[in-house]
């Protein structure tokens, strides 16, 4: 495998910088920089989705007859790099990342032509109805029922750990339109084109780390057209799993891994172990820390290969399973050398110095307002998008045929 990067790529490189030196404002940069959740600051993340789109580059995973950029996928891994290297937030994009996909291979023409363009647009923001109370991994065994009334659906249930739901405009949606035979059997993808359709009600949960990121939302009668399910009803099981794996492996890991990296060497310079010197020179710290830049390595071939197969219009399948289990532990060791590196630093918990143009004096220095937030957010990186023993699960029957 030649590493090195092309001419081409070489040329391409420097056209992203330069859009990202003329195009992300100060403040975009703040946001991105000051981000101590996944979406924390999802506004931001949509403004720079329109930046992205009016350049037509918000949708780098999509081939080019439905409005994406036809990229390769060295071209989409340098892209991810420049942007996490220099703090762009991340786009809120469970439209680009996963119903998008979704519709493109099961929708019908119409949906496709109603969908796809906005949300490359930016202009329809989707959220996630997977989870339930008591059905998160074993989403199988999920209750919330869709029972047909003429054109429509009636949807009763409710939602939970739905991220940007206060946020979102339309919902992908999994419901049970059947009690018979096997769980998986009987379950159906549905949008939601409001998230104000009378009976739908969306209550914030507030995460340790202080953000607001997910919602529990309750569907009392609510209403939806038959003609917004994607796939034949009863068949939702096969198009879940098919998102699930764009959810688990769509997006390269390591570029934010590289960025968080140097963060964490740039504090360890700077920040004394015991107060008789600087920690990146003690032995134990600086051992942990090269251990963890090569497993980024190692996981960078992973996605490589991933990002690959998802050019060629391949679902990754289960490498996307190892891709998600290696990606979300080697953040979380990330994320304890941060808290480690900050020592005392990183104990005030001070989510307002985490807002946008806040300058008031605050005890931990601003490269370091994010470590503790991150630390406490990530903790459930190994849980979300199909728990970590669960992929091993899929691994070992999948790869290993057990």
């Amino acid at each position: 495998m030649d590493l090195a990067l092309s001419p081409q790529d070489q040329a391409f490189r420097d056209e992203v910088r330069r859009f990202l030196d003329d195009n992300l404002s100060e403040d975009l940069r703040e946001a991105g920089r000051k981000t101590g959740g996944v979406f924390a600051d999802i506004a931001a993340g949509l403004r720079w989705h329109k930046v992205l789109a009016s350049r037509g580059w918000s949708a780098p995973t999509w081939p080019k007859e439905h409005g994406g950029t036809g990229w390769s996928a060295t071209e989409r891994y340098i892209f991810a790099r420049e942007c996490a290297a220099v703090d762009a937030p991340r786009i809120f994009s469970m439209g680009l990342r996963m119903v998008g996909p979704v519709i493109m291979k099961y929708g019908t023409p119409e949906q496709k032509a109603k969908y796809l363009p906005p949300i490359v647009a930016g202009d329809i923001v989707f959220c996630q109805g997977y989870s339930e109370p008591g059905s998160g991994s074993d989403l199988a065994s999920l209750k919330t029922r869709a029972v047909r009334d003429g054109d429509d659906y009636v949807i009763n249930g409710t939602k939970i750990w739905t991220t940007g739901a206060h946020v979102a405009d339309h919902m992908f949606c999994l419901v049970r339109t059947s009690t018979d035979g096997k769980p998986q059997d009987g379950i159906s993808f549905v949008l939601i084109d409001s998230m104000n359709t009378p009976g739908l009600t969306v209550k914030p949960i507030v995460t340790l780390a202080g953000d607001h990121e997910v919602n529990q939302v309750f569907f009392d009668n609510v209403r939806t057209p038959v003609a917004n399910r994607i796939g034949p009803e009863n068949a939702g099981w096969t198009v879940a799993k098919y998102l699930l794996e764009f959810e688990r492996g769509g997006e390269a890991y390591t570029p934010n891994l590289h960025a968080r990296l140097e963060d964490i060497r740039r504090i360890a310079r700077e920040e004394a172990a015991d107060g008789s010197g600087k920690l990146a020179t003690e032995r134990g710290f600086a051992e942990r820390l090269a251990e963890t830049e090569m497993e980024i390595q190692a996981l960078e071939m992973i996605e490589m290969q991933v990002l690959s197969d998802l050019s060629r219009g391949r679902n990754p399948g289960a490498a996307s399973s190892a891709m998600k289990i290696r990606g979300s532990e080697t953040l979380q060791k990330l994320d304890g050398l941060g808290v480690e590196a900050l020592a005392w630093y990183a104990a005030p918990f001070e989510p307002e110095a985490r807002t946008l143009g806040h300058n008031e004096p605050t005890v931990t220095p601003e490269w370091g307002i994010t470590a503790m937030p991150l630390f406490l957010n990530n903790r459930a990186s190994t849980i979300y998008a199909g728990s970590n023993e669960i992929q091993r699960n899929i691994i070992a029957k999948a790869v290993l045929g057990l």
